[in-house]
């Protein structure tokens, strides 16, 4: 399998299953759209993509961007930097940010938790400011930790100018993002910090009593829509209507992320037609659970390392068609003994049909010492003649 990522040594036993399903299309296959300038649908466990549509250009996210906010702002929060209960001020320049807001006055101090709600609930453009300044100390150097986050999680084709995705000034460079990366932000969001759901699947909040302001999600598909609890949604005249969605049923969860939508009815209405594509016609297959193989390490003893995954992992395989399910284990190309048990050796990469599906990451199931110089020469040999051997052949 040469020429499918970075296959440095590849070692397991590999799996080829085939699969049949049926479906009630008379086995025809049929077109699948959506409505948008950009569309993706994506597993959240293991980002196995399931459609796409310009998932690859850049368009303006509009408060899609507060995605990258709350994965910024719960970062530190996990990171311990911040608490959840910490006050957050409100500035004066907060205070004056328009578009979607809380109404915050100069002075008016909430903690960050309620800031937080009042940006993944109500989109508030001034309670995003609050939190930048409160995070970074300037909106601006929050911004810097935004883009930074976005390079790290490899988010090619963003680019982020503030923190609530308003239009830019005149004069100012828009915040870019493409519906590929704005699915990996939320999938990374989703995954590291799941409390976040608990605030995008509320429909509704008090923010403060007096004066008296609630808090109503800017996402009409919550409770509207099975399993769907998040994410974000997004619209300016430039951006169109967008709707970054996630929603889980059984061992599922799917993510979807609508841009350019013509209204704020088509945006949902697009998003359940994108949803229920993937949960009805996609079979979920148990690709690999606990120990799945094993690495091979030259320095190590034992030589070969059972590796595990994290979670289960399930593969998404098209009702009514034959396809061949392959994995392998893929060792990361500077690994050395000793390991610990639990370290991060290599990926655990799926093939559906011939072509790559996804790849998770698999841990060490044991404890791996590094071998005697004896042994790690012996072995130099071995393979050098056993290169040799497979050459002649």
């Amino acid at each position: 399998m040469n020429g499918r990522g970075y296959i440095h040594s590849v070692v397991a036993a590999t799996l080829v299953v085939a699969l049949l399903f049926s479906w009630s299309a008379g086995g025809q296959a049929q077109t699948f759209d959506v409505a948008a300038r950009a569309a993706i649908l994506i597993d959240a466990e293991t980002g196995q993509v399931l459609f796409e549509k310009n998932a690859d250009q850049p368009y303006e996210p509009a408060s899609l961007v507060k995605i990258m906010t709350l994965l910024v702002a719960m970062d530190a929060v996990k990171a311990g930097r911040v608490s959840l209960a910490d006050p957050v001020r409100t500035s004066r320049r907060a205070a004056a940010v328009g578009g979607s807001q809380v109404y915050l006055a100069e002075g008016e101090t909430h903690p960050l938790e309620k800031m937080l709600k009042a940006v993944a609930i109500a989109s508030g453009n001034d309670a995003s400011m609050a939190v930048a300044e409160f995070i970074a100390g300037t909106e601006d150097a929050f911004v810097q930790l935004m883009n930074e986050r976005a390079r790290q999680i490899g988010m090619t084709q963003s680019r982020f100018t503030n923190a609530d995705g308003l239009p830019p000034e005149p004069g100012e460079e828009p915040s870019l993002a493409s519906a590929r990366d704005i699915a990996l932000a939320s999938r990374t969001l989703i995954l590291e910090h799941p409390k976040v759901l608990e605030w995008t699947s509320t429909v509704m909040e008090t923010f403060r009593e007096n004066p008296l302001f609630i808090l109503y999600n800017t996402n009409g598909l919550v409770g509207k829509y099975e399993g769907l609890d998040g994410l974000k949604t997004g619209h300016t005249t430039a951006a169109g209507w967008c709707l970054a969605a996630t929603a889980v049923r059984g061992n599922v969860r799917l993510i979807s992320v609508i841009m350019g939508a013509e209204s704020r009815a088509a945006r949902e209405e697009q998003t359940r037609a994108l949803l229920d594509y993937g949960f009805n016609r996609f079979a979920p297959v148990l690709a690999g659970e606990g120990e799945v193989g094993a690495a091979k390490v030259v320095t190590g003893i034992p030589e070969q390392v059972p590796v595990r995954v994290e979670r289960p992992v399930w593969a998404h395989v098209p009702r009514g068609q034959n396809v061949e399910l392959v994995t392998e284990i893929v060792t990361r190309p500077d690994l050395v003994a000793p390991i610990a048990q639990g370290e991060h050796v290599g990926e655990y990469v799926v093939y559906l049909g011939g072509q790559e599906a996804f790849r998770v990451p698999v841990y060490a199931a044991v404890d791996v010492e590094r071998a005697s110089v004896f042994v790690r020469a012996w072995r130099a040999v071995r393979d050098f003649v056993l290169d040799l051997v497979g050459r002649g052949a």
